[in-house]
């Protein structure tokens, strides 16, 4: 039994969206959750640097004692997960594009597929690449989403601004006939509601979230990581800026009262 503390980590405050699956599959495990809130957002950043920035967070995360990180966003699992996987090869390390492409492939039916996700996420053709790999009849249907990010980070997921974001970028790929849309980037949960409204029962949401913390914890029990607690676990919540709405939001999606610690991330 291993009582170390799940690393998760993301820009901002989408990977917040995963933290809940986490917590809600493992509810007895420590988690320690850091949003790269002074450099959000990644999905305009180049390979090079977003990779620096995982790095940095991961040292960061090594100082307190985890056994396994979750790159809880998908320009970083889409960009950079084989190469922090060889700077930290004894560290395990779960990322969400494999988890979002096994329930895609569960969830269409006509194999019309709508991917949406950062400009780094939607170009790395990660999620593309992967699905005609595993079905070379599935036709993806692209399309970057720059302002979901910041209106999440603003807290703006369900008002009338949100409803008019959403209609501007999927509209043509409703019109393309999809049965499903993959949430490519983890602050997109947050619009789960605002974007079900819009493209209707017909088309299934897939959030990579949940199956993700199915694959954490089959990792930890094969390994016999999982912790031997019997209480709820401990969270530890960091950001690289200071600001009122990565806690009010926290609280608002993991219903648990969140104190953020700033930590001057440059130093790792």
């Amino acid at each position: 039994m291993d009582k170390r503390p799940i690393g998760v980590f993301d820009s901002g405050v989408g990977g917040l969206t995963v933290a809940k699956q986490i917590i809600k599959m493992l509810p007895h495990e420590d988690l320690i959750y850091f949003g790269d809130t002074a450099r959000v957002p990644y999905g305009s950043k180049s390979r090079e640097t977003v990779t620096k920035f995982s790095e940095q967070i991961i040292r960061f995360l090594l100082t307190k004692n985890v056994k396994a990180i979750v790159i809880a966003c998908n320009t970083v699992s889409s960009n950079c997960y084989e190469s922090l996987s060889g700077t930290f090869s004894d560290l395990p390390i779960i990322e969400v594009v494999t988890p979002g492409v096994e329930s895609c492939l569960k969830a269409t039916k006509n194999k019309r597929v709508g991917l949406i996700g950062t400009q780094g996420t939607v170009s790395s053709g990660a999620y593309e690449k992967r699905l005609k790999n595993a079905d070379s009849g599935i036709q993806v249907f692209k399309k970057a989403c720059p302002l979901f990010v910041p209106l999440a980070e603003e807290g703006w997921t369900d008002n009338e601004i949100a409803r008019l974001t959403v209609r501007e970028y999927l509209t043509e790929l409703v019109e393309k006939d999809i049965d499903s849309i993959i949430l490519g980037c983890t602050h997109y949960p947050l619009f789960k509601a605002t974007i079900g409204e819009f493209v209707g029962e017909k088309v299934t949401i897939v959030d990579p979230a949940k199956a993700t913390a199915v694959k954490l914890k089959e990792y930890l029990h094969n390994n016999d990581m999982l912790t031997d607690n019997e209480g709820e676990g401990r969270r530890e919540f960091y950001v690289s800026d200071n600001y009122a709405n990565f806690d009010k939001i926290c609280e608002s999606v993991l219903h648990y009262t969140c104190r953020a610690e700033k930590v001057d991330i440059e130093n790792y």
